[in-house]
């Protein structure tokens, strides 16, 4: 097991912003700070990507210096990628096959270039129109790609789910998120235990408290 750190580097927002994109970018003091952190532990660390009004294409390359760190990987985030035009949080978005690919191709060139072991992608997801066209993810052995199911609720939804919009439409590796205050939100609910979730069919690799 290997500890892992998820900090959300750029944050989808309710207001547009100076440029209007819906997202802050958080400041590298603030991303220094995790490094630091995770240091102490000797954990590795996943800078996540909320887009707004942007994209992957603008968002990504301005954390190459970070990305280019062996124990620094990255996660993308489609139910904040609001291509419809509506603002974060009113609905959810959603990212196509290529936008993946794109993040997975540019990873795969930074690990090349820098001869650095598989970055690990995390794509975030709980809902079948989060992700389109998952068929045309291309995989690369330079970048391990995860499916996280991001959903919140009691068990059986989060069994339903899993299932549903991750182990029923496979792209490469799993993953499974789990939530101190939601998962326990409805009466009677409660937080599956490492056990279960390793039960799940295929057993997630990545596992997120969040």
């Amino acid at each position: 097991m290997i500890p892992a750190l998820h900090y959300i580097a750029v944050t989808a927002q309710g207001a547009p912003g100076k440029d209007g994109k819906y997202r802050l970018r958080m400041p590298f003091k603030q991303i220094d700070s995790i490094l630091h952190i995770a240091a102490r532990i000797n954990a590795l660390v996943f800078l996540d990507v909320q887009v707004g009004f942007s994209n992957v294409e603008a968002e990504i390359p301005l954390l190459e210096k970070y990305l280019k760190m062996p124990n620094v990987h990255l996660g993308i985030d489609p139910e904040f990628s609001m291509k419809t035009g509506k603002r974060p949080g009113t609905v959810i978005g959603t990212m196509d096959a290529s936008d993946v690919n794109f993040v997975s191709n540019y990873l795969a060139n930074l690990a090349k270039t820098n001869g650095l072991p598989p970055k690990i992608l995390v794509v975030h997801r709980f809902t079948r129109p989060m992700i389109t066209n998952y068929k045309s993810i291309k995989t690369r052995p330079e970048v391990q790609i995860v499916m996280d199911m991001d959903g919140w609720g009691e068990p059986t939804l989060k069994y339903d789910s899993y299932k549903a919009y991750i182990s029923n439409e496979p792209v490469q590796f799993t993953g499974f998120k789990l939530f101190y205050k939601n998962d326990i939100r409805k009466p009677k609910s409660r937080m599956l235990t490492p056990k279960e979730v390793l039960s799940q069919k295929p057993s997630p690799i990545y596992i997120q408290y969040q």
